[in-house]
């Protein structure tokens, strides 16, 4: 109950009120709320699951991706639409790093395969040798002669695996211990002398010109790649004909086939070299991308050249080591040009 207590003179008045009603309703109000309120909790937590579940189902999808990926299926990706707009660069990335993979274990594939066929025939070929020289004494003149045949068997063989390991070498980017000034212009002046000799037989001849700079890199391995340059040009190129060496500066700005991974200032400066001859043979620009390629040959009949198949692919490698760029432009089907562009030293 409720009270009151009135006193007026001689007049007391006490009045009360059962309040069992307004105590049952607060009970009932309480309850009631208490419902409400897990109620609410229940619809907040069950509403935060399903956007937790919704908000996460593209990342099940990259990784149920990730998890079906397989030598067979290098090739699938993700639609970069489907993504919300927060997961669309993770997707990007994704699919990015999933074109190099395809691309970096395709080559290596044909790589493998390149290797294996290169190193059967000259293995066979000793083989064979040894097990016919073997068939029956022999005078020694033919062992002297077959000894010869081995020899420069296996020094083809020791030519490939020097070449293979340079390959392996230059595949990552230069040290700050490797990198130091060359003067480019005594390098390739030097080279000229040596191989002009080789040049005379064909009646071909070396000429410079062009603002030649010091540039940032590796004597020894710019050394192999001008010589490969070289050797090639002068094997490819038509006899009685001229191997022309030039160089040009080119800015940042104006270098557009610069390496995209490179972070350019405006002040940074690049020396373009190029080599051009004119070739023995027709060559067009589809057969010249492919000379890149590990172990490919475009003459195989010319047995002049007891190359290995590796040197436009060391000439690349090392350009890319060196943070350069090398490309073939073929002009009329005969004029082969090589251009190599590298960092001018400060």
């Amino acid at each position: 109950y409720r009270a009151i207590i009135i006193t007026h003179q001689e007049v007391l008045a006490f009045i009360a009120l059962p309040i069992d009603v307004h105590h049952q309703y607060l009970i009932q109000f309480n309850r009631q709320l208490s419902l409400i309120l897990i109620a609410i909790t229940l619809l907040l937590v069950s509403v935060a699951a399903l956007s937790v579940h919704w908000g996460f189902a593209p990342l099940a999808t990259i990784v149920q991706k990730m998890k079906g990926i397989n030598l067979q299926r290098l090739d699938e990706r993700i639609v970069v639409g489907d993504m919300p707009l927060e997961l669309r660069p993770l997707t990007e990335s994704y699919n990015s790093m999933m074109v190099k993979l395809e691309s970096n274990f395709e080559s290596l594939s044909r790589f493998s395969d390149n290797i294996a066929h290169e190193l059967r025939t000259p293995i066979a070929t000793l083989s064979t040798q040894t097990q016919v020289m073997l068939t029956k004494p022999r005078e020694s003149d033919e062992y002297i002669e077959q000894l010869h045949h081995q020899h420069d068997t296996l020094k083809q063989l020791s030519a490939m695996i020097n070449d293979m390991l340079l390959l392996a070498k230059t595949q990552k980017e230069l040290s700050d211990s490797q990198i130091s000034h060359v003067d480019i212009e005594s390098l390739i002046t030097k080279l000229i002398d040596y191989y002009e000799m080789i040049a005379e037989d064909r009646e071909i001849i070396f000429e410079k010109s062009g603002d030649f700079k010091t540039v940032l890199g590796d004597k020894g391995l710019l050394q192999r790649l001008f010589a490969n340059l070289m050797s090639n040009a002068i094997y490819y190129a038509a006899s009685n004909s001229t191997i022309m060496i030039s160089a040009t500066v080119l800015t940042s700005s104006t270098s557009l086939n610069a390496p995209k991974d490179d972070i350019q200032s405006p002040e940074q400066l690049w020396l373009r070299i190029t080599m051009t001859n004119r070739l023995d043979k027709p060559l067009n620009q589809i057969e010249a991308d492919k000379l890149f390629e590990r172990f490919y040959r475009h003459d195989k009949t010319n047995t002049m050249h007891s190359g290995t198949g590796l040197g436009l692919s060391i000439v690349q490698a090392i350009a890319n080591a060196h943070n350069g760029k090398v490309s073939i432009t073929i002009k009329d089907e005969c004029l082969f040009e090589v251009a190599v562009k590298l960092l001018i030293a400060r």
